[in-house]
């Protein structure tokens, strides 16, 4: 069986029916109402596919499965009802996502097999989640970590921008966060088509010629263009393209894309971005936002008010000197790791991955640096 199903219906008869001809087949659970079946959702799980009966007391069949597909969006939701009008049908559709419209009475066959459908389509979701949270991500996360290491003063930045990223998002309210952390590992991509002096200048908030403003904002573009054609990632694309575009719709692409419009991803970024460069430039923290709130009409407000709040958060955080041989997956360096001859290998912020690891260690016992690196720790 493996798979778990959740059949919900008012009248005890249906379910005792329900269990008698399915419970052979299937792993079965019953709810009599809405609020008994979305108890059981967050008790014993995920299901494979939820069943609910449209007209119930309380909290009718459309009413449960839209909550459902909120706290269980892998769940495979379908209707099963006697009211079989139209307007239920849409709105079930519209309002639940419902992968299947089962009238009644529905005979044993049908419904069995319309249950394996369901599992397969769970196992379906289940696989490409799969593929995007391990295989897709994993892929991401090996390319970011070469770029970083190869140059490590632009691409030992985007870590600390996905530790931003999650901070914002988690401070908005959002949630399956994967996009916008790609945006943030993947906004600079296209940078190795843009000259290193000019890359270093904008990215360490040195001022710009227009002309030079222009010729940096190329590379959102080019990376669009680098990853538009992986399957998965167009939304990514897209995000990518319009990090340089301003809230108020100037900026690059020159469109007449602005506000809402703005891909979130895009619209986070770019504060992100500025942020990063002014801090880069010396400024500190505060110095560094107020400039962002000096040219505000530059960023989505709620972002921007967002990622204010979540300064007190790193105060909580403090720095601590970890042995080399001591390090693990996940750290967050707090300094650049410079050598002797003042060459940059890891930059601040940068997670201390497997590779990241190894290329310290190796310098570490060529005595091109020190035994430790500092790293941000929770203050005990």
């Amino acid at each position: 069986m493996g798979e778990k199903v959740l059949f919900v219906d008012d009248e005890p008869n249906v379910l005792q029916s329900i269990r008698r001809t399915l419970r052979s087949k299937f792993d079965l659970d019953t709810a009599a109402g809405g609020e008994e079946a979305l108890g059981m959702l967050t008790a014993n799980g995920t299901y494979a596919v939820i069943v609910s009966d449209m007209r119930m007391p309380g909290m009718n069949g459309v009413e449960l499965l839209a909550q459902a597909k909120q706290q269980s969006p892998d769940t495979v939701r379908m209707m099963l009802t006697g009211n079989a009008d139209q307007q239920t049908a849409v709105d079930a559709v519209n309002h639940g996502d419902i992968f299947r419209f089962l009238n009644k009475p529905c005979e044993s066959e049908e419904l069995s097999s319309a249950l394996t459908s369901g599992i397969e389509q769970h196992r379906l979701i289940t696989a490409e989640k799969d593929l995007l949270e391990n295989t897709l991500q994993g892929s991401i996360k090996a390319l970011t970590d070469v770029l970083a290491l190869n140059n490590p003063d632009v691409f030992g930045r985007t870590t600390r921008f996905r530790h931003h990223v999650r901070q914002i998002a988690d401070e908005m309210g959002l949630t399956a966060t994967w996009q916008l952390e790609d945006v943030a590992m993947l906004s600079l991509i296209g940078s190795i088509a843009i000259r290193e002096d000019l890359l270093k200048r904008k990215l360490h908030g040195e001022s710009m010629s227009f002309d030079e403003l222009a010729e940096f904002s190329l590379h959102a573009k080019v990376g669009a263009d680098l990853l538009g054609p992986i399957p998965r990632m167009e939304d990514i694309a897209r995000s990518i393209r319009y990090q340089e575009k301003n809230y108020d719709g100037s900026g690059y692409p020159r469109d007449d894309v602005k506000g809402e419009d703005i891909p979130l991803g895009a619209r986070l970024i770019k504060v992100i971005l500025d942020f990063d460069a002014f801090e880069s430039s010396g400024d500190s923290e505060q110095a560094a936002f107020g400039k962002l709130k000096a040219q505000a009409h530059f960023y989505d407000p709620t972002v921007l008010s967002a990622f204010e709040n979540t300064f007190d958060r790193d105060s909580a955080l403090v720095v601590k000197p970890v042995p080399i041989s001591q390090l693990a997956d996940g750290m967050l360096l707090a300094d650049d790791v410079v050598t002797q001859s003042e060459v940059l290998l890891v930059a601040k912020g940068q997670e201390t991955t497997q590779s990241v690891r190894r290329h310290l260690q190796n310098y570490q016992a060529n005595d091109q640096i020190g035994a430790s690196v500092n790293v941000w720790c929770e203050a005990a």
